[in-house]
């Protein structure tokens, strides 16, 4: 399994906007420049956080990025997901191969897997990752 880059930058947005939700709005332009984010690359990022109901955002002046829900009712496979689409296993071994038995053993060891890790992403609540 392999996170992408992309999601490494939003779970630590995310996690900057929890953080600092008391503050207000939070600028794209302090999560770049506090974690050396490329801010055109963030944007989007963000954007697509916004679209999966994970922040909200809010131009003007006083415009920024927060929380579209309490830090309790986020996940990590949510942001996660946000970004690099559905975790799913789409081998099709045992199709590839005609069925042969092993690939239907390896085809089933790969979505267990990955079920598992959508598991422990999907427990990962975002409050408790911010708490000390």
């Amino acid at each position: 399994m392999k996170i992408s880059r992309s999601t490494g930058y939003a779970l630590v947005a995310v996690g900057y906007v929890a953080q600092h939700y008391k503050d207000g709005a939070v600028l794209a332009s302090r999560i770049s420049k506090q974690y050396n984010i490329p801010l055109e690359y963030l944007l989007k990022i963000l954007q697509q956080l916004v679209r999966a109901n994970v922040l909200r955002s809010k131009r003007g002046p006083r415009g920024g990025f927060f929380l579209a829900r309490e830090a309790n009712n986020i996940t990590m496979l949510e942001i996660i997901e946000a970004v690099d689409g559905p975790m799913f296993s789409h081998l099709q071994l045992a199709e590839q191969t005609n069925n042969e038995p092993f690939s239907i053993k390896m085809e089933t060891v790969c979505k267990s897997t990955t079920d598992k890790v959508r598991d422990i992403f999907g427990k990962a609540i975002l409050s408790k990752l911010l708490a000390d």
